[in-house]
């Protein structure tokens, strides 16, 4: 055979060769079947960063229905440095019809933007559908007869939320009368409700955390058919047999007009005023448990009596969040009415907000977002 055919075929051995052993090394063949999907991993919360670890808010996104609005609004108090926010999930909004249905949309979108922002969030809840009172009363109003439908809706949230809210406020401001269904405040019988929802609410997360209202700071005397002085209240929980039906203390605690660090006096309302409420909790033992200002600050409307000058509101908000910090151990956050409302209130209560309805912030917001920052006061 000649060399030229010999070469050729020696070079066709080798080309066969190099070409299974290609083979052999390449992946295999896509197969005509389709592949499972690889799921993508959840993205991790974003989080916080601040200074000052008890900064908070009050949302107000109960009637804000545009989930991307839910998500700003979240996202701007995590880019403020606030951790904390209370929230309002009303009952009625819930289980609007009856027992046995619960419409949890707007929940999951308040709560699911929440975690992703990495904020930590405290439920309020209260609001009587109509199913469970009387025609003629108002959505403040329930009865001890739906007691266990209250705390069965506590349980559900608790349940669902497992993991995700683990501070659960049990009704807003029953020591006074509008907040009470037009009727005089009655400590016993709002303790019967707080023992039913906290026995439902640790059933369904033995890890979650009650927190007895927030009762609004009055100086109203037992005579009054408007409310009953909230350090009264507190008391007569206790005197009702509520030490163990709730975990920790909701504290509204507004300034008026008066600076953060006046002194506490039974006869004053101003920020301080939560001493008086943390000593009746030391008197009956219960030092260890904490307490959270779920509202309070200052209002600097200049139409209103009882605000303050904008310069005001912004020192004293920024001194109130330092007080927790410096002086306070006992209390978690401090959790500031209001960050933004839907739409404006036209009335004294939109100088309580710290970004306007269409997402401007206002010096107050400007101011905060540097002192979490820097954890420096001006």
């Amino acid at each position: 055979m000649p060399y030229s055919e010999l070469n050729a075929k020696h070079l066709t051995l080798v080309a066969v060769a190099v070409l299974l052993i290609a083979l052999q090394l390449a992946p295999a063949w896509p197969s005509a079947q389709p592949q499972a999907a690889v799921p993508m991993p959840t993205p991790l919360p974003a989080q916080v960063q601040t200074r000052n670890p008890k900064i908070g808010v009050h949302t107000r996104l109960t009637d804000e229905a545009d989930p991307a609005t839910i998500r700003q609004t979240l996202g701007m108090v995590r880019a403020m440095g606030a951790p904390w926010v209370t929230e309002y999930f009303p009952w009625v909004y819930i289980q609007p019809t009856d027992a046995a249905h619960f419409d949890w949309a707007h929940a999951d979108l308040v709560v699911e933007a929440a975690v992703a922002e990495g904020l930590t969030l405290v439920a309020r809840f209260d609001g009587t559908p109509a199913w469970a009172r009387p025609a003629d009363s108002t959505w403040k109003y329930l009865d001890p007869d739906h007691y266990a439908d209250f705390a069965a809706f506590v349980g559900a949230f608790a349940t669902r939320y497992r993991g995700r809210v683990r501070y659960l406020t049990i009704w807003n401001e029953p020591n006074l009368s509008a907040e009470w269904g037009t009727r005089k405040p009655d400590q016993t019988a709002y303790t019967v409700l707080l023992r039913q929802a906290y026995r439902a609410a640790h059933a369904a997360d033995p890890g979650c955390v009650v927190l007895l209202a927030g009762l609004a700071p009055t100086l109203e005397p037992p005579s009054s058919a408007l409310g009953l002085r909230d350090t009264d209240f507190l008391e007569g929980v206790y005197a009702a047999g509520g030490q163990d039906s709730f975990d920790a203390l909701a504290i509204h605690a507004y300034g008026f007009t008066a600076p953060p660090d006046q002194t506490a006096a039974p006869d004053t309302l101003n920020f301080a005023r939560a001493e008086l409420l943390r000593a009746v909790l030391v008197r009956h033992g219960d030092a260890a448990k904490p307490a959270l200002i779920t509202e309070g600050g200052w209002n600097d409307n200049p139409r209103w009596a009882l605000a303050v000058k904008p310069y005001q509101r912004i020192t004293y908000t920024l001194a109130a969040y330092a007080k927790a910090q410096r002086d306070w151990p006992w209390c978690q956050a401090v959790m500031v009415w209001a960050f933004r409302y839907p739409k404006p209130a036209y009335t004294y209560f939109d100088g309580y907000t710290f970004v306007t309805p269409d997402f401007q912030p206002k010096p107050i917001y400007d101011e905060v977002q540097r002192y979490a920052a820097t954890g420096l006061l001006p």
